[in-house]
């Protein structure tokens, strides 16, 4: 089964960075074993998961929440294998939890479009990101 692990969460100060990362294991319907749709999202306490930065290398696209551009970079290393994601210009409403995601080959075109998360859709624990 899916496993994806999620590290480099932690306290930073306003206008700090923090560099995520996301391991991935066991995936098994990606093509040719490479992971290439994966993405970002966030939680803050009281309010739903939000979308926050998708990625399919298969083409090198990307997008972000219109609330992170410029400021936030996802990235992909190790056929997929390993997500990250570099937040730079914290701000306190950067603060949640965030939880890295794999989307199904036949769902990407529109996760990448909408920042939704579609059906089966597999999720780490999170990390926690905290601004202040």
């Amino acid at each position: 089964h899916v496993q994806l692990v999620e590290s480099g969460g932690g306290s930073v100060q306003t206008g700090g960075s923090l560099r995520l990362s996301c391991a991935a294991s066991g995936v098994t319907y990606a093509s040719s074993h490479d992971v290439n749709c994966m993405g970002w999202f966030r939680q803050a306490p009281g309010k739903e998961r939000e979308g926050v930065a998708a990625i399919d290398s298969s083409n090198g696209r990307t997008n972000y929440a219109t609330s992170v551009k410029g400021r936030f970079t996802v990235s992909q290393e190790n056929a997929g294998n390993t997500l990250y994601l570099q937040m730079n210009s914290l701000k306190p409403e950067d603060t949640g939890m965030y939880f890295c995601a794999v989307v199904r080959p036949r769902y990407c075109s529109e996760y990448l479009r909408s920042l939704q998360a579609p059906d089966f859709t597999d999720w780490g624990q999170g990390t926690q990101v905290t601004v202040s």
